[in-house]
């Protein structure tokens, strides 16, 4: 797409900040009045705008004018969350209580996203490196006390956590490793404290 000039940028912006508030676009004479500009001034801009790909125009039709491609520079506010980083479980207490937290971490959509609560651990050992997922990484888990069959998750199991597949039996739960040199676990009563949102990796 060809570069425009500052004053057919400002035209363009005007085009579109004008259709996004009035639901229509304006007109040829609300372009030249907002500049002071004379008519044949904003058709040069137009026919400009259209060469280089920027706005289609029906020349037989009033407020025809479309905008293709917005130039407007719009500030994304990126969400960015503190997330606890899970240390080891200490006996009895609350999950994410002083005692089981390495401190926090920083982390920014897509990795989390607003509304949700998230937790992160190092990842250690290589059950599930058939996932793609390696010891040192960092994994965030939204939290959540429930999951369906084929999820990962982060359970409680004497008070160690497990990064595991997740499997509902017929009379037991499973969770599965992902590395065949190791045993799936096996117990009647799991407490799911998180599913696998994202894996962060650092090299």
């Amino acid at each position: 797409m060809k570069q425009i000039t500052e004053r057919q940028k400002e035209v363009l912006s005007f085009i579109s900040n004008f259709t996004e508030e009035n639901s229509y676009p304006p007109t040829v004479r609300e372009i030249g009045e907002h500049f002071g500009i004379s008519l044949r001034a904003v058709q040069d801009h137009i026919a400009a705008l259209q060469k280089k790909g920027y706005l289609t125009q029906c020349q037989k039709r009033s407020r025809s004018i479309k905008v293709i491609s917005d130039m407007r520079e719009r500030e994304k506010s990126l969400f960015v969350g503190k997330v606890p980083l899970l240390g080891t479980v200490a006996a009895g207490k609350p999950l994410l209580s002083e005692e089981n937290l390495d401190g926090y971490v920083n982390l920014t959509e897509p990795f989390i996203r607003p509304g949700k609560s998230y937790f992160a651990l190092r990842v250690r050992g290589t059950s599930m490196i058939n996932a793609g997922i390696l010891e040192g990484d960092l994994a965030v888990i939204e939290q959540s006390s429930t999951a369906v069959d084929g999820q990962i998750i982060v359970a409680v199991i004497d008070d160690a956590i497990t990064l595991k597949r997740y499997y509902k039996e017929a009379t037991r739960v499973r969770l599965q490793p992902e590395n065949p040199d190791f045993q799936a676990i096996y117990c009647q009563d799991v407490r799911i404290v998180g599913i696998l949102s994202n894996i962060v990796r650092t090299y």
